[in-house]
């Protein structure tokens, strides 16, 4: 595996979603947002002071936004089930990928170790070679 392909993990995963994948993660970015749950309470309270007055569409207990709730709830569960499925695949292969990249640096790291272990030795050999050289020179 190169370095590109380690880079880009995360675009190439992207580009092979389908378009029901890509819409649960839009949804569940969405839904699981401040501005989804600020939005949620002005529509609330909007939709329950449109209703108290006159011309009130659904009245108190307000049944017919209760079937809205309802509903979105239904859906909101499905949806954030699907995204932690997708997330937990996403997860795995993540995993996977880390596995290969460690194992791949482990042997890189081995066959470092081993070059630095057969220099050390050669330079070993060196220097005694050096130190017999002194040692005649210092004879004649």
């Amino acid at each position: 595996m190169t370095m590109n392909e380690t880079s880009n993990w995360h675009e190439t995963h992207r580009k092979t979603l389908t378009r029901g994948q890509r819409a649960a993660d839009i949804m569940r970015n969405g839904m699981g947002s401040w501005p989804f749950v600020g939005s949620f309470l002005i529509f609330m309270v909007i939709w329950a002071y449109l209703n108290s007055l006159d011309v009130a569409w659904d009245p108190y207990p307000y049944i017919l936004l209760n079937l809205l709730l309802s509903t979105l709830a239904g859906l909101q569960g499905a949806i954030l089930l699907i995204a932690a499925k997708r997330q937990d695949s996403i997860a795995a292969a993540l995993a996977q990928h880390d596995y290969e990249t460690n194992t791949l640096a482990k042997a890189d790291i081995e066959r470092v170790l081993k070059l630095n272990t057969e220099h050390t030795i050669m330079i070993k050999e060196l220097q005694e070679i050096l130190r017999r050289l002194d040692a005649q020179r210092a004879k004649s």
